[in-house]
């Protein structure tokens, strides 16, 4: 079989990534596997690497976690909650402390000879929900999710009833702690850690939930982030919920005061003020061998914790050298997660079946007989597409190995059928030729990896296409589930968006499990999203390739939906960031039967009202930037300045970018950046054009 093209491939990533974020951080409820989900997001680094003209402002790359829930208020943080980098071998950590130690020789001033004084610290990495913790001369004043790092989710009544958030430090200095006499506590002060369920906790959750015919969780860190995301905090403090600090988000040039010199001072200060530090599992390493001892003890010992880790976290000690090293992209230079392996186990594929997506992708899912990994019984993996399958030879009768790191439905390793070549194995697996929903012939496109349902009638399609426009992102519908959509459709009382804005309650109220209630609430909120911003209303269709990001850009360019559906393909090729790819799929899309059926139905009668775009004005207006290099200011913070301030964030170095802004060690993408003509600007020329102020 052909092999998908690079830009093919990065589309598909970038679409599966996106997928599970949604799933991990914002439903808490993951459909793969840690190791299959890193998987996945390295290849994406390497082919953007490898093909930057395929850039995406709005790649998973470029992102840390999701979008906040916007059911909760927003939080924004004036220092990003970054994301870290991963080793997944003991060479991996090796050549963390080489690159290190590459930089710090670099840059001179005997940097160097201080990361051999100082080291590292590692210490366990709770498999929790990251948060942060704010505090106002001493008193708790506000708590949030990390989000996408720098806007999080604001969860401060839900956190207060953690027992192990403290809602007052102390004012003035305080006992010592390992020789360490904790200071005062500045006026502000952040201080991140992660809520946690333990593993005896978590079953006994679980146990209640089974007798009252609820759903399970599938593991702690579920549960941890299913509770603190609770609107009444009355369910959060129900929860056994438990918390570790390990850190501030603390800049001394901006508040003008240095609390620490070094990490390990840190958690003794955080300790002083009351703050639950894990000193029993946190080390001084003086060299990477001494990360690697501790590495392995604590993966020997993981199994009789109290609570699920997934691995260590190693810090450069000294936070002199944490500034000088900084961060690119996502993630800083002085830290990395390693990951422990991930348990296997062995079970047979009982059955291979595939499932029907809202554009029509079909994908392969392996049966499996239920294995225990973990602790957690798994039952089912999904096998992407036709080509892995034909890679790892994978057959219904197979003796597999599956894996998994926390989550419930697990990668497939390898087929040992294959590997011992046994005699007597099924036939090879194909996609159907047919639908299995709607019967309707199913394609491959050349070059895509990817088969599909031709049907444009097809239920299964119908059903996915209602999910995402009833989504948080598109329409907004709350309460309108997945359960509750599959039966309005199978009843014949809803076949497309239109539909879902003639029901009343009292038909919504006569299905099994509804109620006058349900129906009530779901009534009000389908007339809360009869007026979405364009760019909403953009989304919510549901258009090939067209995803938030692209949706503004449309929204904004076009200013109104009627000059959005005349636009011809020539014309929307010529909006910065539209590619001939998505031109054509939304010209195709407007200038379609089917969507103009689509669009005109749900417009007739007053269904829906779209509003224009809120107006976007400030200094970088139109204007298209890239930084690369290492920055003053976090460059997560940076972005934000651009956004907010009516500009837009390049992934890559293309002609549509406008200027280049070089940090220290800028890298290659400042030659490609001169040789395509772009401007070159300094980040205090950046600053100047920002309004002259720091963020």
């Amino acid at each position: 079989m052909p092999h998908p093209s690079p830009k093919s491939r990065i589309e598909e990533l970038r679409r599966l990534i996106r997928y599970h974020n949604e799933r991990y951080y914002r439903e808490d409820a993951p459909e793969i596997s840690d190791a299959e989900y890193d998987a996945l997001f390295r290849e994406l680094q390497k082919l953007e690497e490898a093909h930057p003209e395929f850039f995406d402002p709005d790649s998973p790359t470029r992102r840390v976690g999701a979008e906040p829930v916007e059911a909760f208020g927003t939080v924004v943080r004036e220092i990003p909650m970054l994301s870290l980098q991963n080793a997944f071998r003991e060479e991996e950590l090796v050549e963390f402390d080489a690159r290190t130690r590459r930089f710090l020789r670099g840059r001179g001033h005997g940097l160097e000879a201080i990361l051999d004084a100082r080291g590292y610290v590692a210490e366990v990495k709770i498999d929790g929900l990251a948060v942060e913790l704010v505090y106002e001369n001493g008193t708790y004043v506000r708590g949030a999710t990390r989000g996408d790092g720098v806007r999080g989710e604001d969860v401060t009544a839900n956190l207060r009833t953690v027992p192990d958030v403290p809602l007052s430090i102390p004012r003035k200095a305080a006992h010592s702690v390992r020789g360490v006499i904790a200071p005062a506590p500045p006026p502000y002060l952040s201080v991140r850690g992660e809520v946690y369920m333990t593993k005896a906790d978590f079953r006994d959750l679980n146990r209640g939930r089974e007798r009252l015919g609820e759903p399970v969780f599938a593991n702690p860190r579920n549960a941890a982030a299913g509770s603190v995301r609770q609107l009444d905090p009355r369910v959060t403090a129900s929860r056994r919920l438990r918390l570790w600090v390990y850190g501030t988000g603390q800049d001394p040039s901006k508040t003008g005061v240095s609390l620490f010199t070094h990490h390990g001072e840190e958690l003794d200060i955080l300790k002083g003020w009351g703050f639950p530090v894990n000193t029993e599992y946190s080390r001084v390493c003086r060299t990477v061998d001494e990360v690697l001892s501790f590495y392995r003890e604590v993966e020997g010992r993981k199994d009789a914790l109290p609570y699920e880790i997934d691995g260590i976290v190693v810090k450069v000690d000294a936070v002199e050298l944490q500034r000088e090293l900084g961060e690119i992209s996502r993630s800083p230079r002085w830290a990395i997660a390693a990951k422990f392996s991930p348990d296997r186990a062995e079970t047979t594929v009982e059955d291979i079946i595939v499932s029907v997506g809202r554009t029509g992708t079909i994908t392969p899912v392996a049966v499996l007989s239920p294995v225990v990994v973990r602790g957690v019984t798994v039952r089912r993996a999904t096998l992407h597409n036709q080509d892995l399958i034909d890679e790892k030879d994978i057959r219904v009768g197979d003796r597999v190995v599956v894996q998994r790191a926390g989550d419930v439905i697990p990668e497939v390793v390898e087929s040992l059928s294959a590997g011992k070549k046994e005699p007597g194995r099924e036939g090879p697996f194909r996609m159907p030729d047919r639908c299995p929903i709607c019967s309707s012939p199913v394609e491959r496109i050349p070059g895509e990896a990817a088969h599909r349902c031709t049907g444009k009638g097809c239920v299964g399609k119908r059903k996915e296409s209602l999910r995402h426009f009833v989504s948080k992102d598109a329409m907004d519908i709350e309460g309108m589930g997945p359960k509750i959509l599959s039966a309005l459709v199978d009843s014949g009382l809803v076949s497309e968006p239109a539909d879902l804005y003639d029901l009343d309650a009292q038909t919504l109220a006569a299905m099994e499990r509804l109620g006058d209630r349900s129906a009530g609430n779901l009534i009000r909120a389908i007339e809360k999203s009869r007026t979405p911003t364009l760019s909403r209303f953009l989304y919510a269709l549901g258009i090939p390739h067209v995803g938030q990001h692209l949706s503004e850009v449309l929204a904004r360019h076009s200013g109104s939906l009627p000059a959005v559906r005349r636009s011809t393909r020539e014309e929307l090729m010529e909006v910065h960031e539209i590619g001939p790819e998505v031109a054509e799929a939304v010209s195709g899309f407007f200038s379609s039967e089917e969507g103009k059926r689509i669009v005109d139905r749900l417009l007739d009668r007053g269904r829906i009202k779209v509003r224009p775009e809120p107006p976007r004005e400030g200094s970088m207006a139109g204007k298209t930037f890239l930084f690369t290099g290492a920055l003053e200011m976090p460059r997560a913070k940076a972005q934000e300045l651009v956004r907010k301030a009516g500009g837009i964030v390049a992934a890559g170095v293309s002609r549509k970018v406008d200027f280049l802004v070089a940090g220290a060690d800028p890298g290659s993408k400042l030659a490609k950046a001169r040789k395509t003509g772009i401007k070159v600007i300094t980040e205090e020329d950046f600053v100047k054009m920002a309004g002259g102020r720091v963020p």
